[in-house]
C-alpha cells in the first residue's frame, strides 16, 4: 500500500480516516521524507517524555534546510529543539517573564478587541472569520507581549507563514529559497532592533522582562530571546488562529452545539478542549531516535526521524470513547495538542484564554454561522494545520 503523504491535499482537507488507517499499524512510514508515524496516544507519551530516546535537536535539522544557511531558522533553536538539561535551563529563564501575571494583564485588552472584532463581523453581509476574528485578536495579543507597534502587527501573521512552511525534506524552487532566506533575515533583524531599544528602554512588556531574565546568576542571550519570541509569535498566532477558525466552523456545521453553549456558557470551556482534541492545531511534531528503540512492536533503528502523531493520538478510541465525536460532557482530557512532559507549551494558559474569551464575545452577539459554498484551502505545514480562510455569514442574536 502506497505511503500516506501528510503534505497531500486530501490529508489536508481530512486527516481522520489517515489517522484510523494508521492507528491500525500504529508504527509506519510516512510521505514527506520516509518518517517514521508513531500514532497511538500511548506511544506518543512515551516518546514526548522520553527525551534521551527520542531527541528534540531533530527539530533544529528538520527546519534548518542546507539552503537557510548563514541565515538560520531561529525556531529550531527555540524550547521546540532542545532536550534537557538545556531545554530546563531556557524553560527557567523565560518562565521567569511569561508569568500568569503577564498573561492575565491582557484580560481587558483582550475582551476588548474581541468585542469590536465581533460587532465588525455582524455588520458586514459576510467575511473571511480567519482575516475578520481569528488572525487579528491572537495578532493583537502578541503585538502586546512583544511589544511590537499596530501597524507592524498584519506583517507577523506573515513572517509566521514563512517560518512554519519551512520543510527540510522538501525541494523549494530557487526563488523560494531566496525569497525564505529574505524574510527570515528581516525578522530575525527586525528583533535584533526591539531587543536592543529593550536593554535602553525597558518597558511593560514581555520582551523587556524576557532581556532582564536571569536565573542563578546566568542571563538569557540575544539568540536566546529571539529563538523565543519566534516560538511564541507562531505558536501564539498559529494555534490561536486554528483554534478560532475551527470553533466557528464546527458550530457553523453544528448548529445545535453552539446553541446548547450559548444556553449554557459554563460549557465554553469544554467546548474549547474538545475542539482543540478532535481539530489540534499541532497535527505532528518531530523527532529522532537516539538508539534502536522497540515501539508497538516496531523496531526503530537509531537515528530515524520520527513523526509524533498528536492528531491522531488526540483521537485513539482506545483512550477516548467516541473519539471521533464532539463530546461537550467528556471527563477525560487527556489530549496532547499543547504537548507533553518536559514539552508542554508555556503558552497554553494564553492561548485558551484568548479562545475563552474571544467566542464569549462572538457568541453573546452571534446566534449561528453559516459557511460560504465552495471547498476550504488549508495552509502549508507540515506540523500545523488550519483553514487559510474561512468565508461565513453571521447570524445575528
Amino acid at each position: 500500500m502506497k505511503p500516506i503523504d501528510v503534505m497531500s491535499p486530501e490529508f489536508r482537507a481530512d486527516p481522520a480516516p489517515f489517522y484510523a488507517r494508521l492507528r491500525s499499524e500504529p508504527i509506519q512510514q510516512v510521505e514527506p521524507g520516509g518518517l517514521w508515524a508513531i500514532s497511538r496516544h500511548e506511544d506518543v507519551q512515551f516518546a514526548f517524555k522520553n527525551p534521551k530516546l527520542f531527541t528534540s535537536t531533530f527539530v533544529q535539522q528538520a527546519s534548518n534546510p542546507e539552503w537557510l544557511e548563514g541565515v538560520g531558522n531561529p525556531l529550531g533553536y527555540s524550547l521546540l529543539g532542545l532536550d534537557p538539561p538545556q531545554h530546563t535551563q531556557m524553560r527557567a529563564l523565560v518562565s521567569h517573564a511569561f508569568t500568569h501575571k503577564t498573561i492575565a494583564r491582557l484580560e481587558a485588552g483582550i475582551r476588548r478587541v474581541a468585542g469590536e472584532l465581533a460587532e465588525n463581523i455582524l455588520r458586514q453581509k459576510e467575511v473571511d472569520f480567519v482575516q475578520a476574528f481569528a488572525l487579528p485578536l491572537p495578532a493583537f495579543v502578541i503585538g502586546e507581549l512583544l511589544g511590537f507597534a499596530p501597524e507592524l502587527r498584519p506583517r507577523l501573521k506573515q513572517w509566521s507563514d514563512d517560518i512554519v512552511s519551512i520543510v527540510s525534506v522538501v525541494q523549494e524552487p530557487p526563488e523560494r529559497i531566496a525569497y525564505l532566506r529574505r524574510t527570515l533575515s528581516e525578522f530575525q533583524d527586525f528583533l535584533r532592533e526591539v531587543i536592543a531599544d529593550r536593554r535602553a528602554r525597558p518597558r511593560e512588556d514581555l520582551m523587556s522582562d524576557l532581556v532582564r531574565a536571569e536565573v542563578e546568576g546566568r542571563s538569557i542571550t540575544e539568540s536566546e530571546v529571539i529563538a523565543f519570541g519566534t516560538a511564541l509569535l507562531v505558536g501564539g498566532l498559529e494555534t490561536t488562529i486554528h483554534l478560532l477558525s475551527h470553533t466557528v466552523r464546527r458550530m457553523a456545521l453544528a448548529p445545535e452545539v453552539l446553541a446548547r453553549v450559548r444556553a449554557e456558557p459554563a460549557l465554553l470551556p469544554a467546548l474549547v478542549e474538545e475542539v482543540l482534541r478532535l481539530d489540534s492545531p499541532l497535527q505532528l511534531t518531530v523527532r529522532l531516535t537516539t538508539q534502536e528503540v522497540e515501539l508497538g512492536g516496531v523496531k526503530l533503528p537509531a537515528y530515524a526521524p520520527v513523526a509524533l502523531m498528536v492528531g491522531s493520538a488526540n483521537r485513539d478510541e482506545r483512550v477516548f470513547e467516541r473519539a471521533d465525536e464532539l463530546v461537550l460532557e467528556r471527563r477525560t482530557q487527556q489530549h496532547i495538542s499543547f504537548g507533553y512532559g518536559v514539552h508542554f507549551c508555556l503558552g497554553a494558559p494564553l492561548a485558551r484564554m484568548e479562545a475563552r474569551i474571544g467566542l464569549e464575545e462572538l457568541f453573546s452577539r452571534c446566534q449561528g454561522f453559516v459557511l460560504a459554498p465552495g471547498e476550504l484551502k488549508w495552509n502549508y505545514s507540515i506540523g500545523l494545520r488550519g483553514p487559510v480562510a474561512l468565508p461565513i455569514r453571521a447570524i445575528p442574536a
